[in-house]
C-alpha cells in the first residue's frame, strides 16, 4: 500500500511515506511548532519518494491523546489533504503507536507475544496510560486510555514492558516496582503508524475525511490558581 503517516502529538513531529516496499521518513519539532511546518515537510517527503498525494491509498495520523495544538494540527491537515485528494483517513491512537514503536525496538521484524504499558507525558504532573497486548501479530487494548498522576500507576508482574517518555520526567514519582520491569524509552512515530495501518485499513477502519477526528482525554489544558497552589504544596511536602 502507498501510505502517508504523520504524528504531531508530542514535542517531536514524525512523518513517513511508504510505496509498499520502501519507507521515507522525516522528524522535526512537534506540538504547536508543527502548525507551520507539517504541510511543507509532507510535500517535500512525497517529492523525495516520487509519490503524488492523489496516488496514495490512504492517510494515517496520530489522533491523540497528546498536545492539544499538535492534535488539532494533525487532524486538520489530514482532513484537508484527504478531502482534496479524495483519500480515506485512518486515525490511530498515539499510545498504540507508542506501544508498537517500543515493540519494534525490542523485537524488530520477528514479533512475539508481548504485554506493553504505554506511558506518555501529559504535562501538568500527569501522564496518559494504556495497557496493550500483542499476540498473533495483532494489538488489543486491555482498557481505554486514562489520565493519572505518576504515583497512581498500578503495576504487577504481568504488566510486561513499560514504554514511553516519562521515566526521566517522573523518575522519583513512579512506583518502586517500576524499576523492576523492563522499559523502553519511546514516542509514537509515523513508521509505527505505517506498520499498524495495513491490517486496520483491511479491517475497514478507514473513514472519510470529515469523520477523522482527534482524541482528547484531558478536558482542560490549564490548572486553576487553587490547583497550582495544591501542586506546589504537594511538591514542597514531598521534598520535605
Amino acid at each position: 500500500m502507498k501510505l502517508l503517516a504523520f504524528d504531531t502529538s508530542t514535542d517531536s513531529m514524525s512523518i513517513a511515506v511508504s510505496d509498499g516496499a520502501r519507507v521515507w521518513q522525516h522528524t522535526g519539532p512537534g506540538g504547536a511548532q508543527a502548525s507551520g511546518t507539517l504541510i511543507p515537510a509532507i510535500l517535500a517527503l512525497l517529492d523525495q519518494a516520487g509519490l503524488a498525494l492523489a496516488g496514495l491509498d490512504a492517510l494515517v495520523f496520530g489522533r491523540g491523546p497528546g498536545s492539544f495544538t499538535g492534535l488539532r494540527t494533525a487532524c486538520s491537515v489530514a482532513q484537508g489533504l484527504a478531502f482534496g485528494a479524495r483519500l480515506p483517513v485512518l486515525p490511530l491512537d498515539t499510545l498504540l503507536a507508542l506501544a508498537e514503536e517500543a515493540r519494534f525496538q525490542q523485537q524488530g521484524a520477528a514479533p512475539a507475544d508481548l504485554q506493553v504499558m504505554a506511558l506518555l507525558d501529559a504535562r501538568m504532573d500527569e501522564m496518559y496510560v494504556q495497557h496493550f497486548g500483542f499476540a498473533g501479530g495483532l494489538w488489543t487494548a486491555a482498557a481505554p486510555c486514562s489520565l493519572i498522576r505518576p504515583e497512581a500507576l498500578q503495576l504487577d508482574a504481568d504488566t510486561g514492558l513499560l514504554a514511553g517518555n516519562v521515566f526521566s520526567v517522573y523518575a522519583d514519582r513512579l512506583p518502586v516496582f517500576a524499576d523492576q520491569l523492563p522499559r523502553v524509552t519511546a514516542l509514537p512515530t509515523a513508521t509505527a503508524l505505517l506498520r499498524l495501518a495495513p491490517a486496520l485499513l483491511a479491517a475497514g477502519h478507514g473513514v472519510p475525511a470529515d469523520q477523522a477526528l482527534p482524541l482528547y482525554v484531558r478536558d482542560k489544558v490549564a490548572l486553576t490558581t487553587d490547583e497550582r497552589a495544591r501542586v506546589k504544596a504537594d511538591k514542597a511536602q514531598a521534598c520535605g
